[in-house]
């Protein structure tokens, strides 16, 4: 009989009104716990009442409550799924309320601490109580206080908007004409006999990459970057102006000055330099990358003399086709999502000194989840469990993500399992046919393992310092790294086989293929990122009121070349400026110079040469935020990370000066 805890590692089915119930008991727990603390007198707290009770008190609390939040994004019944949504604005709402009282900080800044992890401990604990306003006096972190319960209420609804927005046009099979028949078939269809095609990704790529009709592109991707455009417009601008105001009475100059304290970059100027010196090398590579679509789409549609937004997945697709042969319906057959993730397990289990097995009969929250348990190759033990929910439904999140729901951390002598979930939203099996994966899935999948990695490997003491709670641009570095393995050869080898014949593997000359076409959209993906990361900088280092349309309108126009669709809303439907990566999205381009130094160290020692993947497990996965990302780095690589692997790997000529590695260097010294 499988024991409780292997078979529910969080609880997955609920009643109506049981999260709402849950939830209030984890802020009840934790407030009795809080004011144990803050109730002793000063001469009889020591470290272990103090910083060591608030520590667990607050971890409990995570492991009571992201369990819940969670729900909010994958429950299928709509109800439960609300009391999700709710419980996150309740929790975060509730974590705004601790990290301002000047009582509990007052216990813990007075603590002795005894070894430099409590010392570490202390110092972020801490640092988290001034950013919420404890260096303030009381009438002005009361202002703070409730700009940040503001904020916590705008930003879940702006993500719950996006869940559950249901946006779809029907069109016509001529006006699909070029879709692939697979995709076709996976589509849902009108009472009028039309195809209704969504805006979530397993329906938006293919129509996009492959639709010849420029009006249908067109109307699928107004549809994409309008979704809850009035809403969320709205909710973006209140919370950009709510930040500049919580950021001013912090003492800060900028919300971006606010989130880059404590941080790898460290200063505003210090990320704007970065982006300014991608700038012109990527613009360069843009004009080339545009230059050839453009006589594509001459030849394809005469007349024409310039692409459009909705252009560009499709131009890409074709010149794809017809530079390497490529067919994602093709390349689909060889990546069934089953084979993919066992030979994604058979790869980095030995490099990491780790095994995966399959949970069977594991209680989960829909049909098609899967949960797997992480085991420590040398003594057995049980490390971490993983979630897979990796298919499209309605309400459900609509991206990819990686969510901790259980931490790390010491207890007594023993270390807690945690537990993460990856979401994702594949392409959904249909009768006899599997899950097949497009290369662009892999890669997103070894994305997302990354993360799930990091928090399933930790081996820090502490919740807040554990696992992917680290330096925000850091954060992206462990999974940006694993994307680099999906272009590999003897990878591709590991993880593919033909769903109709598993023992044939993708063949040579289309992996090489595949490989070979790596750098075709390059330009378009690094530049894109610039923008969105342009923009977002622009958001929060502004004076005064912001219009995100037009600031994002004139960042794609400067760095894309080319106008943006007229009358769309693109910032309304980026998650990450409402989910954490506010100030912060530069953290992608940021994260992957370092990813592409962690690379290269395992290209030079051997992509599965366990030595050097024990070094990066230790240095890494398992540290934590107990040092900062700088040292980790520098003990990883054993030398400072550079800027050469990021221009060698778009091939692109680096800007007279690079201010961003003279910045790693001097951070790296301090």
């Amino acid at each position: 009989m499988t024991s409780p805890a292997l078979t529910f590692p969080i609880k997955s089915h609920y009643r109506p009104g049981e999260i709402t119930g849950l939830c209030d008991a984890a802020i009840n727990t934790a407030t009795a716990a809080l004011a144990r603390i803050a109730e002793q007198p000063p001469e009889k707290r020591t470290i272990d009442t103090t910083l060591l009770a608030f520590e667990t008190a607050m971890a409990d609390f995570g492991d009571a409550t992201l369990p819940l939040t969670l729900m909010g994004y994958v429950y299928p019944d709509p109800a439960i799924a609300a009391e999700g949504s709710a419980c996150e604005e309740k929790a975060g709402m509730f974590v705004v309320s601790v990290f301002t009282r000047r009582d509990l900080y007052d216990a813990i800044k007075d603590a002795v601490t005894r070894t430099p992890e409590e010392s570490r401990l202390q110092k972020e604990t801490l640092r988290q109580f001034k950013k919420n306003g404890l260096a303030l006096p009381d009438n002005r972190l009361a202002v703070v206080r409730a700009k940040k319960e503001q904020l916590t209420k705008l930003e879940v609804e702006f993500t719950a908007n996006l869940n559950n927005d249901t946006s779809s046009i029907g069109f016509s099979a001529a006006e699909l004409d070029g879709v692939p028949k697979e995709a076709l078939a996976t589509f849902a269809r009108t009472a009028s006999g039309l195809y209704r095609v969504t805006t979530k990704y397993p329906d938006y790529i293919p129509v996009m990459q492959n639709a010849k009709n420029g009006g249908t592109r067109k109307r699928l991707y107004t549809a994409f970057v309008n979704r809850q455009a009035e809403a969320n417009t709205r909710l973006l601008t209140e919370a950009i102006k709510v930040r500049r105001e919580c950021a001013r009475e912090l003492g800060y100059g900028s919300w971006a000055d606010y989130r880059l304290d404590g941080r790898m970059a460290k200063s505003t100027k210090t990320v704007l330099d970065f982006l300014y010196g991608l700038k012109e090398p990527l613009k360069e590579k843009i004009r080339h990358d545009l230059a050839a679509l453009v006589l594509l789409k001459k030849e394809l549609e005469p007349g024409a003399d310039r692409v459009e937004p909705w252009d560009l997945a499709y131009l890409t697709e074709q010149e794809r086709k017809r530079k390497f042969a490529l067919d994602d319906e093709t390349i689909r057959k060889f990546f069934p999502f089953e084979r993919v993730v066992q030979g994604m397990f058979d790869c980095f289990g030995p490099l990491f000194g780790i095994r995966f097995t399959e949970v069977t009969g594991a209680k989960v929250w829909a049909p098609g989840v899967k949960l797997y348990r992480v085991i420590n190759a040398s003594d057995k033990r049980t490390l971490a469990y993983i979630y897979f929910d990796m298919f499209p439904r309605d309400g459900k999140y609509g991206h990819m993500m990686m969510v901790p729901l259980i931490s790390g951390r010491a207890k007594g002598q023993e270390y807690t399992v945690p537990v993460t979930a990856i979401v994702g939203n594949f392409r959904a099996p249909a009768g006899d046919i599997p899950s097949l994966l497009t290369h662009d899935d892999v890669e997103g999948l070894f994305h997302e393992f990354g993360h799930a990695l990091h928090g399933s490997l930790t081996q820090a003491p502490y919740a807040s310092l554990s696992g992917s709670s680290v330096e925000w641009d850091f954060v992206e570095t462990p999974s940006q790294a694993l994307e680099n393995w999906a272009w590999e050869p003897a990878v591709l080898d590991a993880i593919s086989g033909n769903y109709a014949n598993p023992t044939e593997k993708l063949p040579a000359a289309l992996r090489d293929r595949i490989i070979a076409a790596r750098d075709l959209d390059a330009g378009l993906k690094y530049t894109r990122m610039l923008v969105i990361s342009t923009e977002d900088m622009t958001f929060h280092t502004a004076d005064g009121p912001v219009d995100v349309t037009d600031i994002a309108d004139k960042a794609y126009r400067d760095l894309m070349g080319i106008p943006p669709l007229e009358g769309g809303h693109e910032p309304a439907t980026i998650g990450h400026f409402m989910g954490g990566y506010d100030a912060g999205y530069y953290s992608y381009l940021w994260a992957e110079v370092y990813a592409l130094n962690v690379f290269a160290r395992f290209k030079k020692d051997g992509l599965f040469n366990a030595t050097t993947g024990a070094a990066y497990r230790h240095w890494i996965l398992e540290q934590g935020n107990m040092q900062d990302g700088t040292v980790l780095l520098k003990g990883f690589l054993e030398k400072e990370p550079g800027m050469d692997v990021f221009y060698e790997r778009l091939h692109i000529r680096p800007p007279a000066e690079t201010p961003w590695s003279g910045s790693v260097r001097r951070h790296g010294s301090s």
